[in-house]
């Protein structure tokens, strides 16, 4: 099977968001190495998954703990995304900050 690219990860992050909304959540909290274990048990795709995780963050949502690199690319990485407007007109994290 061949790695998920960000593409892969912006849509099953996407996915999650959106059940988390039709339960009524305010948000979910991601952790890269979490996710990366969840979505690719065994695979080393790290870079790749926490560049997806900053890329699928919107504005107000909320960098909960930073890896110690200046690409923000480690396990550490945990964002909190607040899921209760979903609105196409929310714009990305990288916008505004």
């Amino acid at each position: 099977m061949d790695k998920f690219t960000i593409a892969d990860y912006i849509e099953k992050l996407q996915a999650k968001k959106e059940e988390a909304h039709n339960k009524q959540w305010l948000y979910i909290e991601c952790n890269a190495k979490d996710l990366m274990e969840e979505l690719e048990p065994g695979v080393k795709n790290m870079t790749t998954c926490c560049k997806a995780m900053l890329e699928a963050l919107l504005e107000g949502d909320i960098i909960l703990a930073a890896p110690k690199t200046k690409n923000m690319c480690g396990s550490a990485l945990t964002l909190r995304y607040y899921v209760d407007n979903l609105s196409p007109e929310r714009r990305k994290y990288s916008e505004v900050n």
